[in-house]
């Protein structure tokens, strides 16, 4: 179900549409704030009025418009609509049915027999002109695991990508093999999951040509964004850059950074007073990190927050919902410190929206969810946190494991939405 917008006569407006709506009438104030001629086939915007606020006078400075608002209005209106190929891919990727499948968990062939010592397969990788190891955390029934394997390493060219400059090495997460890992450390492969707080499945953790670990992601991610991720470590930006910069190079900021974002009634107010840290909080915390233009976070109101009993968990937490590229609102953070939501994002190093933190009653982070995220894994995580049932279970899979029974229970209800 998707969330209800209306227009000025009542009609329903997809979140889309109000946000084009709202570029399109920003567009249509900076043509109008004194421009002195129009030259097909381009405008360029020149602002007179040295009266006009001084933000505003940036923004509309070297503009290039569209010939005539309406053409650029139909322009933006076409390259928003996804073709049904792009549609169907846009279902699979962000808007199935995570709940347990029927996956059994293999592994594609050209993942790496190991003797379970990653060390030995990190050196080996390397002795072979390779750039690093991936170690690659998945479980059976994972629906997350599922859509990694089939729209992602069933890609002809990302697969060739990786083989040619990784070796990779398959671990289900729940087992209890001993292992030897890059930093010469014996473990159980479960207990090396929790070292790495492999959270969600599948997790992927890389491993460079200097043997460091250069990135670790934790959930399922569309196919662009784990290309990027292999380009990231395999040419070496890791050793200089943060993966959330290496990434804003691509994808810069939006063109109006004070965009709103999909409200919701459950979401506080500002000012966002979220300090923790003299006197614990009667609620645990979730703040969600978004972007304008974002279809993943358009996604993320419009299906899992739908959900009633998602709803209804989330009614357990004080709930912030800020902007990343925000640079004026202010903040107080769960540790105390009075920052913006940009410097905060970056601070927290995120690099996919919408990131959900979420922290306990004394403002220590407790996990996030910065992958693609549906009902039954956002409804497990906010149980996971509000019952604290991380002082028990350190790891959320440990807790998924030991309740899958009565989650699975909890939203049978619910009708299915489709596969990956």
């Amino acid at each position: 179900m998707i969330r209800k917008a209306f227009g000025e006569t009542g009609e329903y407006l997809h979140p889309r549409a109000v946000r084009m709506l709202s570029f399109f009438n920003r567009a249509r104030g900076a043509l109008s704030c004194g421009t002195d001629h129009v030259n097909a086939p381009q405008v360029s915007v020149t602002v007179k009025n040295n009266n006009y606020p001084e933000k505003q006078r940036k923004r509309n400075m070297g503009r290039v418009l569209s010939t005539s608002v309406l053409s650029g209005l139909a322009l933006l209106l076409t390259l928003s609509t996804h073709s049904p190929a792009q549609a169907a891919e846009s279902r699979r990727v962000y808007s199935f049915d995570d709940r347990p499948t029927d996956y059994e968990g293999g592994h594609p062939p050209w993942f790496k027999e190991s003797f379970l010592d990653l060390g030995e397969d990190l050196d080996e990788a390397l002795q072979n002109g390779k750039s690093g190891l991936i170690v690659y955390f998945g479980q059976a029934h994972c629906a997350y695991c599922k859509a990694i394997m089939e729209e992602n390493l069933s890609k002809p060219d990302l697969v060739e990508y990786v083989v040619r400059h990784f070796d990779v090495v398959g671990l289900n997460i729940h087992d209890v093999e001993e292992l030897t890992a890059p930093d010469g450390e014996t473990m159980t492969v479960k207990e090396y999951s929790i070292r790495e707080k492999a959270h969600f499945t599948p997790t992927l953790i890389f491993f460079g040509k200097d043997r460091q670990k250069a990135l670790t992601l934790r959930g399922f991610y569309p196919a662009y964004e784990m290309r990027a991720a292999l380009e990231y470590v395999a040419d070496g930006h890791y050793q200089s850059t943060s993966f959330r910069d290496y990434l804003a190079q691509a994808n810069p900021p939006p063109l109006f950074d004070d965009e709103e974002l999909i409200p919701d009634p459950l979401f506080m107010s500002p000012p966002f007073a979220l300090d923790r840290s003299r006197f614990p909080a009667s609620q645990p915390l979730a703040v969600i990190f978004e972007q304008p233009k974002c279809h993943a976070c358009d996604v993320l109101h419009s299906e899992p927050m739908q959900d009633p009993l998602v709803r209804e968990r989330l009614r357990d937490f004080e709930v912030a919902q800020l902007n990343v590229w925000d640079r004026e609102t202010p903040v107080l953070t769960p540790d105390g410190r009075r920052l913006t939501p940009q410097e905060w994002a970056a601070d927290l190093k995120l690099f996919y929206t919408p990131t959900l933190v979420f922290f306990d009653d004394k403002g220590e982070e407790v996990l996030r969810i910065d992958s693609v995220v549906q009902f039954f894994r956002l409804g497990g995580v906010l149980r996971y946190v509000a019952e604290k049932a991380y002082l028990e279970h350190p790891l959320f899979q440990q807790w998924k494991y030991a309740h899958a029974k009565e989650e699975r229970e909890a939203f049978a209800a619910k009708p299915a939405t489709g596969t990956p």
